[in-house]
């Protein structure tokens, strides 16, 4: 049978790029003749990720859609040329199948694809969706959402698992994953992660909590992903906390950093939320707080829902969220009862594979 090439659409942060390469690793298992191709953005994140993976790609001038003249006129700029780039991509490439994972760099990606007759699959990785998610649906053959839908009805054909990596599931026992990371193997730690890019106010409340509360800290370490900008500032202040840390600004191999965790802090992306739940880690959500729709909050519900998660809002200023989510996490370190009855829901509730899931549905039944 011939080889295939499949091409995927999407980037910007590692919420796009990660479920990408999820189901690229599981397309290949299927089908080892198939070759995967990404269509990323010219965010360094999207190369860093994709070079990492071994995975081919090419990034795309597309830009984020704005109402404001002079960025509109970019933005259409980049559109008209990121779809010509996609085009001469897919025709060099022989693309017959185009895996859209949403976002600013899709929806050009896709206009080329339909143009070039080749089939398109969305796959939704927000409730609710976004703008050009909304756009690509109407023009694609294939909705997949990976995530629950409320107030969406017929928005997606199917409901599958959220695409997970291989490297975002712990791969060894707790001791050995710390080893790994730098982190005494013995010492019970907290994981702090903004997800691909960090985030500042997590950066800053953490820090600054720890350094108010030296004795909640005494028998825990932190490893913390603060990302590429914030790396060296969190670990001066931790220093001048005199708390025990690893900090780096990016992990590629998830699974460590999980599997290290007694206790999680987090952002509350739809990747993020996954890979906690698989790995079975208790987990403090704080939701990203500018977006109008509030979807991280969302994606963290089901797993609060069976008793593995808590959300709080990030209020942002350090100070109020020293004041308000200090004294949970605090309680959450202390209460080993509470961690391991949180460990043992989300266990008894293991999600589903979905990176196979999507890999099964795009090569068809007779190559999967």
């Amino acid at each position: 049978m011939a080889a295939r090439t499949l091409l995927f659409a999407g980037g910007g942060s590692g919420g796009h790029i990660s479920p990408g390469l999820a189901i690229a690793e599981r397309l290949v298992e299927l089908d080892p003749t198939v070759r995967c191709v990404f269509a990323c953005s010219e965010r360094a994140i999207d190369a860093a990720m994709l070079s990492e993976a071994g995975v081919a790609y090419e990034r795309m001038p597309a830009s984020v859609f704005s109402a404001r003249p002079l960025p509109l006129l970019r933005f259409l700029g980049n559109y008209r040329r990121t779809k010509r780039t996609a085009g001469e991509l897919i025709e060099r490439e022989n693309v017959n199948d185009v895996i859209s994972l949403g976002g600013f760099v899709s929806a050009p990606v896709v206009a080329a694809a339909k143009a070039s007759g080749a089939t398109v699959t969305l796959v939704n990785l927000d409730d609710p969706p976004g703008k050009a998610n909304r756009w690509i649906a109407r023009r694609c053959d294939r909705v997949l959402s990976a995530i629950e839908l409320r107030g969406v009805g017929g928005f997606a054909h199917q409901r599958v698992g959220m695409p997970i990596r291989r490297n975002s599931v712990a791969s060894c026992d707790q001791a050995t994953c710390r080893e790994r990371l730098g982190l005494d193997p013995a010492k019970r730690t907290l994981l702090v992660t903004g997800a691909s890019q960090g985030a500042g106010s997590i950066n800053r409340f953490v820090p600054d909590f720890a350094a108010g509360q030296p004795g909640a800290f005494a028998q825990w370490q932190v490893y913390h992903l603060a990302g590429r900008s914030s790396a060296d500032e969190v670990r001066r202040a931790y220093g001048e906390a005199t708390v025990s840390a690893v900090v780096e600004s990016f992990q590629n191999c998830m699974g460590l950093a999980w599997g290290a965790a007694d206790l999680a802090l987090s952002r509350a992306g739809a990747s993020s939320v996954a890979e906690a739940w698989a790995n079975a880690v208790p987990t403090i959500f704080m939701p990203y707080p500018y977006h109008t729709d509030l979807h991280q909050r969302r994606n963290a519900e089901p797993m609060a829902a069976i008793g593995g998660a808590i959300i709080e809002t990030d209020r942002i200023d350090a100070a109020r969220n020293v004041a308000d989510v200090g004294p949970i996490l605090a309680a959450m370190m202390e209460d080993v009862a509470r961690r391991d009855a949180m460990r043992a829901a989300l266990r008894t509730h293991e999600p589903a594979d979905g990176a196979k899931e999507i890999a099964q549905i795009v090569l068809g039944p007779e190559r999967s």
